[in-house]
């Protein structure tokens, strides 16, 4: 497989024509909604899942890629970035989750090529910017990190994930079971880190999983990772103060079988008074280790994110024409999928109407509704009602495109 980089007018011709278009945002200042404020960003193979506070989940075709769980309170399931000041110790993340830092202004926009997370205190201005790419199965996290202090800073960025590569059906089933196939390995060469899962049967497909990181500034020593969660989050801990950031210890550079994988890339990077330093943090998936790795190494180039942001600006255009709906119906159907994705309790209906339904999920299999997944259902009174049905079907298809799967119910 080729190897493709992007010309520089390629990109700066880009980025021009997505200016051109005012965008059109939805905006929250809180991280605190419940349920959690989601949002889909997908290719139509890769999906990612995006909440306010910075959690959420990827996936890929059929497969969960990172682990979670539908959790309105705790919402602390994800992929995510830690910032940890190599001096102070102090410590932060990219979102509010998972170091549940109070900062002196938070800022989420959601568009529908994209999502951007802002925080900022006294100290640093940190923006984390998350794209799709609409030609490789792959999620990219832009880190943006301002000094706003009149001293030079040392910063250490650190990735976490947790691997699944396995239907979240099974995951959820059995977790510890399912870990069990996972191996991780490291290429020096391209300071990647990867993953598979050990197929069961002959029949079984073997993904591979690579999480590579790109850095735009001074870096301070070598690359570090790690693979397992244990020696990451320590005995007694959780991942708001995981004792691989508090106690200030290197990550042990281990990789291979573990009881609880997980995919940790760590740079230090200065930064001086004033300055500006980014960092890409690339998860992507493929059939094969040559594959992905070919990926791997094109998503290590500089100019790789602005490329790939640009062409998931210009797919979603292409996406909303296709199906004919506006900006503002996406917003729409993203706050609907909300609902989907989490439950909501005031959507309930009267405990009257649940307690006369004496047969549970076995109600629906007369109308060939396996109850399997969410259900939406509109309900049509009057002829005027009748665009709402159609509403609501641009919504399905909107879901599926994005891979969200829920039945529709008229």
């Amino acid at each position: 497989m080729a190897v493709a980089r992007p010309r520089g007018e390629e990109v700066q011709a880009a980025a021009q024509v997505r200016e051109l278009v005012p965008p059109n945002l939805r905006r929250f200042e809180s991280p605190h909604d419940i349920p959690p404020r989601s949002h889909l960003l997908s290719n139509g193979r890769y999906l990612v899942m995006l909440t306010a506070a910075g959690s959420g989940f990827s996936r890929w075709r059929d497969l969960a890629v990172t682990r979670w769980r539908e959790d309105t309170t705790r919402d602390c399931w994800g992929s995510f970035i830690y910032l940890r000041d190599a001096d102070s110790g102090d410590v932060w993340s990219a979102g509010f989750q998972p170091s549940g830092t109070e900062v002196d202004e938070y800022r989420v926009e959601y568009a529908e090529d994209r999502a951007k997370i802002i925080q900022r205190n006294r100290s640093l201005s940190i923006r984390l910017e998350i794209v799709v790419s609409p030609e490789d199965d792959a999620e990219l996290r832009q880190l943006t990190v301002t000094n706003l202090e009149s001293r030079n800073r040392v910063i250490d960025f650190t990735s976490y994930a947790e691997v699944v590569l396995a239907p979240q059906a099974a995951d959820e089933a059995h977790p510890a079971f399912s870990n069990l196939f996972v191996q991780t390995e490291f290429v020096s060469e391209l300071e990647a880190l990867l993953a598979t899962r050990r197929p069961r049967s002959a029949e079984e497909r073997q993904p591979w999983l690579a999480h590579v990181a790109a850095i735009e500034g001074e870096q301070v020593g070598a690359c570090q990772y790690e693979s397992d969660r244990a020696r990451f989050v320590g005995r007694g801990r959780g991942l708001a103060r995981p004792v691989s950031l508090t106690a200030g210890e290197p990550l042990t550079n281990s990789a291979g079988a573990t009881l609880d994988p997980i995919i940790s890339l760590r740079y230090r990077v200065a930064i001086p008074a004033g300055g500006t330093v980014r960092a890409v943090f690339t998860t992507l998936v493929a059939d094969s280790r040559e594959e992905v790795l070919d990926i791997a190494e094109k998503h290590r180039q500089p100019g790789t994110f602005e490329r790939d942001s640009s062409l998931a600006w210009m797919f979603a255009q292409v996406q909303l024409h296709h199906l004919r709906i506006t900006q503002d119906e996406a917003h729409l159907f993203q706050r609907l999928a909300n609902r989907i994705l989490y439950n909501d309790h005031t959507l309930r209906t009267t405990q009257k109407e649940l307690a006369a339904n004496r047969r549970g999920a076995a109600a629906l299999w007369a109308y060939g509704i396996s109850g399997d997944l969410p259900i939406a259902v509109v309900r049509v009174e009057r002829d005027e009602e009748r665009e709402v049905a159609r509403h609501l079907l641009r919504a399905h298809e909107y879901w599926r495109l994005k891979g969200i799967a829920a039945d529709l119910v008229i």
